[in-house]
């Protein structure tokens, strides 16, 4: 599933809890791990100060870009399967080239960067790149749910049955199987947006339709995972989608999310690009957020 991952980092701690989630996924899947920091040659453009004090504040920005790599390297326990490098430019598009540069088929990163001028990556980065990526994005942010990076007891898969979500099915499973994981296959109904009135339900027979359909979309996932010798549940249910998943989160203890970037579009839709967006930024366990392919668009 992955041989290449690139973990991005700007040192911060956020950068550094995604970084060992990116050395255990390396470990599973037999993956090298390409740790880079990007030094923004922006970051002293608006300095007013003379030359020599720019290209001083520069060069501590690539001092510090380089024991952020060095110390990524000195977390894995086999050094020669990390490599590094430093780049120069706008961080957003050189994380992008760089991961097609490699053939990477992951990129692992923090959730919020280091604040100041001296960013590397900022959170804003994080969600450019999530949007922009190819590839899956694994993204972390640094608190007790993350402590534990050595492996996922509880992955939550959700799902609207659409192509798009299927794709991220397919990465969900790997990773559980991997994980030796319960998977927790789950769709939310917003009933809000499909009523032609925030106030108003849509007629029960519709309602009915869908829960059909998606009910049988996630035991689909469920029985995939239980072929594959793994515990499974699955549950529909309703209400806004960021909002229930948030609580589902939390009280099932999951400990990785594992979804599409794209959702249905329309008046049937269940989940939203805009729901993963939302995800990123208020769920306290990491996202995988995983961009269908063009085949899964067609």
């Amino acid at each position: 599933m992955y041989d290449t991952i690139l973990v991005p980092t700007d040192g911060s701690d956020h950068a550094a809890r995604a970084a060992e989630h990116a050395l255990t996924l390396a470990e599973w899947f037999d993956a090298t791990v390409h740790a880079i920091s990007v030094v923004d040659t922006n970051a002293a453009s608006g300095m007013l100060s003379s030359g020599s004090i720019r290209r001083e504040f520069m060069s501590q920005l690539e001092d510090g870009a380089e024991r952020a790599v060095e110390t990524i390297e000195t977390m894995a326990d086999d050094s020669s399967a990390v490599q590094t490098a430093v780049l120069r430019g706008k961080p957003k598009k050189k994380i992008l080239a760089y991961a097609t540069d490699i053939d990477a088929e992951l990129i692992v990163m923090g959730t919020h960067g280091r604040s100041g001028v001296s960013r590397f990556v900022a959170g804003s980065v994080t969600e450019h790149v999530v949007r922009r990526a190819e590839i899956p994005v694994l993204t972390v942010q640094a608190n007790e749910r993350t402590e534990s990076a050595d492996g996922y007891d509880e992955i939550l898969v959700p799902t609207d049955g659409s192509d798009a979500a299927g794709a991220a099915v397919d990465h969900g499973l790997e990773v559980a199987r991997a994980a030796d994981a319960r998977v927790h296959a789950v769709t939310v109904l917003d009933t809000g947006d499909m009523a032609a009135s925030p106030t108003l339900r849509p007629p029960t027979e519709v309602m009915k339709q869908l829960e059909t359909e998606r009910q049988n979309a996630t035991d689909e996932i469920a029985a995939r995972a239980r072929e594959d010798g793994l515990a499974a549940t699955s549950a529909v249910l309703e209400g806004q989608p960021e909002l229930e998943l948030l609580e589902y989160i939390d009280d099932h203890e999951i400990d990785l999310v594992v979804m599409g970037t794209h959702g249905r579009s329309g008046i049937d839709r269940l989940l939203l690009g805009s729901t993963t967006e939302r995800l990123l930024r208020h769920a306290s366990a990491p996202i995988l957020a995983v961009t269908p392919s063009e085949e899964d668009d067609d």
